[in-house]
């Protein structure tokens, strides 16, 4: 009988072992995996941190690799010198994707830098008086997410057929007559003194010493009606957009932790972008795709109109 118990015993033991060992399995599937993520400023480096932290508790190595410019981070990751990214929304992605046959995908959202308003004049868009003069970035994606800021706001209307890069000649409706001053990024809030109100990236304005509180508008006050265009993403190549280790790290990110990191070395900039109703990997049509849907639906409805007319659209 005796005997009987200590084989009992033993093969229970054995059992209990074993289940704790596949159990620790399940709770650690990439231990010992690597993965290297580019990042281009300081403070997400940062913020990266918490994942690194969070990553080694599951012995998953993360590497941070921090780059000074917004160019390098998109062609280590196409060259492979690096396994993801993240610094940039997807209407860059985008754009870098088309001009350099670039096959770069979202996997899904990491934060937002809100576009913000800001003015020495008023405490309100409202208040701006016809025919002043607001400033807005000179670059296509600054300058084309500035103005569906100042749409937002009621400012203007935009043509909805531009898509989400719309210019100041996309403008269908300006009540007070507003003139916009495009300008460099970085040169908008030493113009500010000269101007109604600037529209102003995050960083530019932070570096200028204008904080959060001092903005009269921000397009990020609502982020569900934020376009995802403007939305930051973890990025990777198109192969890998599936692999299970990247959809880890991209969970490690979106997290409580992470959220009170961005607001602390952001000083509140910064905002998290994901929600539980986000589909991943990233799926959305290009700005390409939109257009062409709209000019199809336009030539669609006017099928019945003169050739002359046809021809100039």
């Amino acid at each position: 009988m005796k005997k009987l118990l200590s084989t009992l015993l033993a093969g229970s033991l054995l059992l209990s072992n074993g289940f704790a060992a596949v159990s620790a399995q399940e709770e650690k599937p990439f231990e010992g995996e690597k993965v290297s993520v580019g990042v281009a400023s300081e403070y997400e480096e940062e913020t990266w941190q918490v994942v690194v932290d969070k990553a080694a508790e599951e012995g998953i190595e993360v590497e941070l690799v921090l780059f000074t410019d917004y160019v390098q981070p998109n062609i280590a990751l196409a060259d492979g010198s690096i396994d993801l990214n993240a610094f940039q929304h997807i209407a860059f992605l985008e754009e870098w994707n088309e001009e350099n046959d670039g096959d770069l995908q979202p996997l899904g959202f990491t934060y937002v830098a809100p576009l913000r308003v800001y003015s020495d004049k008023y405490e309100s868009l409202d208040d701006v008086q016809e025919g002043e003069i607001i400033g807005i970035p000179s670059d296509p994606t600054n300058g084309g997410r500035a103005l569906l800021a100042l749409e937002t706001a009621g400012l203007i209307e935009v043509d909805d057929a531009a898509g989400v890069l719309p210019t100041v000649s996309d403008i269908t409706k300006n009540e007070k007559n507003i003139e916009f001053e495009e300008l460099d990024a970085a040169q908008l809030p030493t113009a500010l003194p000269d101007l109604a109100a600037g529209v102003i990236n995050n960083n530019f304005a932070l570096d200028a010493g204008l904080s959060v509180d001092d903005a009269i508008f921000s397009d990020g006050e609502d982020i569900d009606s934020l376009a995802a265009d403007y939305k930051n993403v973890l990025a990777a190549k198109e192969e890998n957009v599936e692999n299970p280790l990247f959809k880890r790290i991209l969970e490690l990110y979106q997290s409580e932790e992470i959220a009170t990191k961005l607001d602390e070395v952001s000083n509140g900039a910064d905002l998290p972008a994901w929600s539980e109703n986000d589909t991943y990997p990233v799926q959305r049509e290009s700005v390409e795709s939109e257009s062409t849907d709209s000019s199809e639906e336009n030539s669609d409805s006017s099928q019945e109109e003169s050739s002359s007319e046809t021809s100039e659209e």
